[in-house]
């Protein structure tokens, strides 16, 4: 019998049950994948974050992430949580680290705040796909309950990935975005269809303080709605620049924004987006974000 300590962690947030939560295991070494997916459907949440030691020099911790149903190659809230983690408990106070993860070889920066600490993420190398076909888009929209008209001509529907990999949908309104009603089992059908299980609905608020409101829903992988999401919002900032929506001029280096997510389900949060840009084109995406301790336990098996 092994002693396996389990937090659960509110990320995006300073305040208790806010934010995004997830569950962390930092004491990982000798679970197999089957008791990891086994936690991880106990624990319910959207992500929970395993922890395991280095077997290499070539990084510095190992991340594996599950949902209730299954692993998945990368999530932001799950690592702003589990590194927050690793912080508290004293096994990276500040300073880089680097995870390996399903999605690669990723760094992580802990930055110590007057109270707690900020994490920041270095998603992997954003990609955009081409905008959908009308017809699949015309199934999009019907599954979640709008109009082809309520979608921002200036953003089409397309997949956007830095890592993990989110069907963007930009909308006008905050007060439609706020009340959608989402047929999940139309959006799980058509992510089979497309290979994607994420759709992030989202709108815009120039010269706001928050620029992006945002709702994510993934039913394909038993996410009915994740309240705050970095591998949507991360993706999203690439898109931006991608589609030249959020950029002035192709001399722009560097376009950074802050987003509210999961005021729709009372568990809002939010992040920093930073997308570095190369040439006119998102070369570098990172998220930052704080986390709080809900609770802790322990667990023998």
């Amino acid at each position: 019998m092994k002693t396996y300590r389990i937090y659960q962690v509110d990320a995006f947030t300073q305040t208790k049950f806010h934010g995004n939560p997830a569950g962390v295991v930092p004491n990982a070494d000798g679970l197999t994948g089957e008791q990891m997916q086994r936690i991880a459907r106990e624990l319910n949440n959207s992500e929970t974050a395993f922890i395991f030691s280095a077997t290499s020099p070539g990084y510095d911790v190992e991340v594996r992430f599950f949902t209730p149903t299954t692993e998945v190659p990368l999530c932001g809230h799950a690592t702003i949580a589990a590194h927050y983690v690793r912080a508290i408990e004293g096994a990276a106070v500040a300073g880089r680290v680097i995870q390996k993860t399903k999605a690669g070889l990723l760094p992580v920066d802990i930055v110590p705040q007057p109270q707690g600490y900020s994490i920041v993420m270095t998603q992997s190398t954003p990609k955009i796909e081409a905008p959908f076909a009308p017809s699949t888009v015309q199934k999009i929209v019907a599954a979640l309950g709008i109009k082809p008209s309520d979608v921002r001509p200036d953003c089409p529907v397309a997949i956007a990935s830095a890592g993990h990999s989110k069907i963007m949908v930009g909308i006008w309104s905050n007060k439609q975005l706020h009340s959608l009603k989402p047929n999940l089992d139309a959006l799980a059908a058509i992510s089979a269809e497309v290979g994607c299980n994420g759709y992030y609905v989202f709108t815009l608020n120039p010269g706001e303080e928050v620029l992006v409101h945002g709702r994510m829903f993934a039913p394909a992988i038993g996410i009915a709605e994740d309240p705050v999401t970095g591998n949507a919002n991360g993706p999203l900032g690439a898109y931006l620049v991608h589609y030249g929506v959020c950029k002035d001029s192709e001399t722009e280096t560097q376009l950074s924004f802050s987003i509210l997510q999961g005021e729709a389900i009372q568990r809002d949060g939010g992040m920093r987006v930073d997308v570095t840009i190369e040439n006119g084109v998102p070369a570098l995406v990172q998220i930052t974000g704080q986390a709080v301790v809900a609770f802790q336990t322990e667990l023998e098996l």
